[in-house]
C-alpha cells in the first residue's frame, strides 16, 4: 500500500512520455521512470549497487549509466555525495534526468548524454573516487541480436567494448580509487587480464548463482587503482530458494525483506 501510494504521487508531478511507467526503487522513497517496450534495469544493476561499497564522502561515476538506476541507487543509500552517469543513447539519458529530477536529486545525480569511448574529452584524468558499470555483456559478434536496439546496445559490444570501459574507469580514477562492475564469469580471465594492464588490481570477486546448485551466471568484482596484489572471494551469493522464492538477502538488496525474521 505504501508502495502504491509513493508511485501515485510520483506520477502526479512527473515528466512522463508514451509508454513510460513509474517503478519505486523501495530505497528511501527514490523512483525510476521506465520504458518496458525498449529497456528496464534488471537485478545485475541492483546486485552491483548493493556490491559497491562507496562512502559519504565520494565523488561516483557510473559509465552507461541507462536509466541511471545504478547513481539512484547508490544515492538512496547514501553512498556518495556526488554522482554522475553517462549514458550515450539520447532517449535514455533523457529518461534518466527526468528521474533524478523526480526525485529532487539534482544537486546530487548528474547525467551527461556521452560517449565512454571520448572520456578524456569529457571529464579530467583521476576526477571520481569510485566508478561503477553495469557493461554490455556479449561481443558484438557473438549471441543473437536483438531488434530493440536499445536493448542491443545495452546487451552487446557496439558502442564501446570491455577494454574501452575498464580504460575509460582507470583514467576517471585517482590513485586508490575504486572500480566496481558487474559481468559474466565466462569473461572473468579476459576481465583481470584487462584491468591488471591499467593498473587496476582486482580485490573482491563474487560470483552470483540462481540456485544453490547451479553454475554462477554473474561476477561482481573490484577492483582498486594502483593497489598491491590481494584479491578476497566472497561468499557466492544465492539468488533464489529451492522454492523459487527470493533468498532473504536478495530480499534485503530489492527492500523487500519487512518483517523477515
Amino acid at each position: 500500500m505504501e508502495s502504491q501510494v509513493l508511485i501515485d504521487e510520483a506520477y502526479k508531478r512527473a515528466d512522463i512520455r508514451e509508454n513510460e511507467r513509474i517503478d519505486d526503487l523501495d530505497c528511501n522513497g527514490f523512483c525510476i521512470i521506465q520504458n518496458p517496450s525498449c529497456f528496464c534495469f534488471g537485478m545485475d544493476a541492483v546486485l552491483l549497487a548493493n556490491f559497491s561499497a562507496g562512502r559519504t564522502n565520494m565523488k561516483v561515476m557510473d559509465l552507461g549509466t541507462g536509466t541511471g538506476v545504478i547513481p539512484l541507487l547508490m544515492c538512496a543509500k547514501g553512498k556518495g555525495a556526488a554522482f554522475t552517469g553517462l549514458e550515450i543513447q539520447e532517449d535514455m539519458a533523457d529518461m534518466a534526468m527526468r528521474s533524478v529530477r523526480l526525485n529532487n536529486a539534482e544537486d546530487r545525480i548528474n547525467i551527461i548524454n556521452g560517449d565512454i569511448n571520448n572520456i578524456r574529452e569529457l571529464f579530467p584524468q583521476g576526477s571520481f573516487d569510485m566508478v561503477t558499470s553495469n557493461p554490455p555483456y556479449i561481443k558484438e559478434t557473438s549471441g543473437l541480436n536483438n531488434p530493440n536496439s536499445a536493448l542491443n546496445i545495452a546487451r552487446h559490444e557496439i558502442k564501446v567494448d570491455l577494454e574501452g570501459v575498464i580504460g575509460a574507469a582507470s583514467y576517471l580514477l585517482g590513485s586508490g580509487g575504486s572500480f566496481n562492475m558487474v559481468h559474466k564469469p565466462f569473461r572473468l580471465p579476459e576481465i583481470i587480464d584487462i584491468m591488471k594492464r591499467f593498473r587496476l588490481e582486482p580485490k573482491r570477486i563474487q560470483l552470483v548463482q540462481p540456485y544453490v546448485d547451479k553454475e554462477p551466471n554473474m561476477v561482481l568484482i573490484e577492483a582498486v587503482k594502483g593497489a598491491k596484489p590481494f584479491c578476497k572471494m566472497l561468499p557466492t551469493l544465492n539468488v533464489y530458494e529451492k522454492d523459487g522464492s527470493y533468498t532473504k538477502r536478495l530480499l534485503e538488496y530489492y527492500g523487500l525483506d519487512h518483517g523477515i525474521a
